[in-house]
C-alpha cells in the first residue's frame, strides 16, 4: 500500500544586489530632480529599513508614530499625534500665502510572516511590511525634511501619516477625529509603490480608479455527528461548500457582465477531527465593485442566498457585512497636477495618466471623498507582488517619491 506524503516548502527570497545597496542607484534608475533630497538618500534608506524591521499592524503603530513625530519635530514641523488613535499630522507653512496641500502616507503592516533573507527583515513575528507602507512613510518624511529646510512654497502643507489602511478603517478613524476640520486642506495627494512597473514609472487614472470593497462573515450552525453516521447530523461543511458555489454566481449571473465586480470567499473554517462531522462552519471573504448599485445588488444577493440556504436545510446562518472602502476617485484636475509634478522628476515619458482600473482597494478613497485630490503609483520594478511573503521594496526609489511629493507642493502655489 503506497504511503502518501505532503511537503511544505519555504522559499527564502534572494535579494538582488541592487536592492541590498544603500547608496548606489541601479543601472537605468531615475535620479531625483531635487539634488538636496538625493544627498540624504542613505539616511532615508536607514529610516525605511528601521521601520521595516519593526512593523506594526493597524492601530498598533505606536513605535512607528513616535518615530515619525520625533523626526518631524526635529525638522521644525508642528506635530499632532493621536489623530485617529495612532495617526500623526505635521503642519508646515511656506514663505508666502497660498492654498493648503495635504500629503498622505499609510503606516501599518500586514499580519503575515516575512519570508526573505534580508538583514533587516521583520523582528516582529507574524507582522510584515509586505505592502511597502514603510516606503510610503519614508518618502513622505523625505519630502517633509526638504520642505522644512527650504520653505520655498506658497501656503501650507499638511503631512498626514495614517494608521490602519489594511482593512481596519484608519482613514475613517482620522475623519471621525476631525482630521479636515482640524487641519483643513484644499487638495490631497498620495502614492502607492508598484513592484510591477519599471523603476520611476508614475501612473494615475483620472476619475474612478480603484474598487470599493466590503468584507463578510458567514456563520453556519449545523448539527454535529459521527463521521460514519452523517444522517444523524446536519453537515455544515457540505452546506458551506454549496454556499461558496452559489456566491460565485452573484457576479457571473446577476451583474451586468460589462461591470467589474468580484466576490471571493477567502476563508473556510470547520472541523477538528477525521471522524467528527462538526456543528459549525465559518466562511469569510470580500466583495469589490466600481458602481454603487452593484454593491447594493451584491449585498442583497449575499443576504438572500444565505437566508435561502438556511431555510432549505432548516438551520441558522448568520451573515455580517461591512463596507470597508469607498470607490477611489481621482479628481481629473488634481490628477493632471500630480502628473505634471511627477514629470519634473522622472520625465514626461515616464509620468502618464494611463493607469488601468483595478479591483484592489485603498482607504485613501475615504479621504478623497472629503477633499479633492489624486492617488498615483510609483514603480520600483522588484517584480514580487504586494502582500507576498517575499515582497521586496527597492530603496533607490525613496528619493524619487520624496521629490515628487515635494514638487507637488512647490508647484501648487
Amino acid at each position: 500500500m503506497p504511503v502518501w506524503r505532503t511537503w511544505r516548502y519555504r522559499w527564502p527570497v534572494a535579494v538582488p544586489a541592487r536592492l541590498a545597496s544603500t547608496s548606489a542607484l541601479p543601472t537605468g534608475a531615475i535620479l531625483p530632480s531635487i539634488e538636496r533630497i538625493s544627498e540624504y538618500c542613505d539616511e532615508l534608506t536607514a529610516i525605511r529599513r528601521d521601520l521595516h524591521a519593526h512593523p506594526e499592524i493597524g492601530f498598533e503603530e505606536h513605535r512607528t508614530s513616535a518615530r515619525v513625530a520625533e523626526l518631524l519635530a526635529g525638522w521644525g514641523i508642528d506635530v499632532t499625534t493621536g489623530v485617529g488613535r495612532t495617526g500623526v499630522v505635521g503642519v508646515l507653512d511656506g514663505n508666502r500665502p497660498g492654498r493648503t496641500v495635504g500629503l498622505r502616507a499609510d503606516m501599518d503592516a500586514l499580519p503575515m510572516e516575512e519570508m526573505t533573507n534580508l538583514s533587516y527583515r521583520s523582528r516582529n513575528e507574524g507582522v510584515f511590511h509586505g505592502c511597502g507602507h514603510d516606503g510610503h512613510v519614508t518618502m513622505l518624511l523625505g519630502a517633509a525634511r526638504y520642505l522644512a529646510e527650504t520653505r520655498n512654497f506658497a501656503g501650507r502643507v499638511v503631512f498626514i501619516f495614517q494608521p490602519a489602511e489594511e482593512g481596519l478603517g484608519g482613514a475613517r478613524a482620522m475623519l471621525a477625529d476631525g482630521l479636515f476640520d482640524r487641519f483643513p486642506c484644499d487638495e490631497l495627494y498620495g502614492l502607492h509603490n508598484s513592484p510591477h512597473d519599471a523603476h520611476g514609472r508614475v501612473r494615475i487614472r483620472p476619475g474612478r480608479a480603484q474598487a470599493g470593497a466590503g468584507f463578510f462573515d458567514i456563520e453556519i450552525e449545523g448539527r454535529g455527528s459521527h463521521g460514519a453516521m452523517p444522517h444523524m447530523g446536519v453537515d455544515p461543511i457540505t452546506i458551506g461548500a454549496g454556499l461558496v458555489g452559489e456566491l460565485q454566481r452573484i457576479v457571473a449571473r446577476n451583474l451586468d457582465p460589462t461591470h467589474p465586480a468580484v466576490v471571493s470567499v477567502t476563508e473556510f473554517h470547520s472541523g477538528s477531527a477525521y471522524n467528527v462531522i462538526p456543528g459549525q462552519a465559518v466562511l469569510r471573504g470580500t466583495y469589490r465593485f466600481i458602481d454603487l448599485a452593484d454593491r447594493d445588488l451584491i449585498e442583497a444577493r449575499l443576504q438572500a442566498i444565505s437566508e435561502g440556504i438556511a431555510r432549505a436545510h432548516e438551520i441558522w446562518i448568520g451573515l455580517d457585512m461591512r463596507r470597508v472602502f469607498d470607490v477611489l476617485e481621482n479628481d481629473p484636475d488634481r490628477a493632471a497636477d500630480a502628473i505634471r509634478a511627477a514629470a519634473q522628476v522622472v520625465g514626461g515619458d515616464r509620468a502618464t495618466a494611463d493607469a488601468e482600473l483595478t479591483m484592489g482597494s485603498e482607504d485613501m478613497a475615504d479621504l478623497l471623498r472629503v477633499v479633492p485630490g489624486a492617488f498615483f503609483t510609483l514603480g520600483h520594478g522588484s517584480g514580487v507582488p504586494l502582500h507576498n511573503p517575499g515582497f521586496l521594496f527597492d530603496d533607490t526609489i525613496l528619493p524619487v517619491g520624496a521629490s515628487i511629493f515635494a514638487r507637488i507642493v512647490e508647484s501648487r502655489g
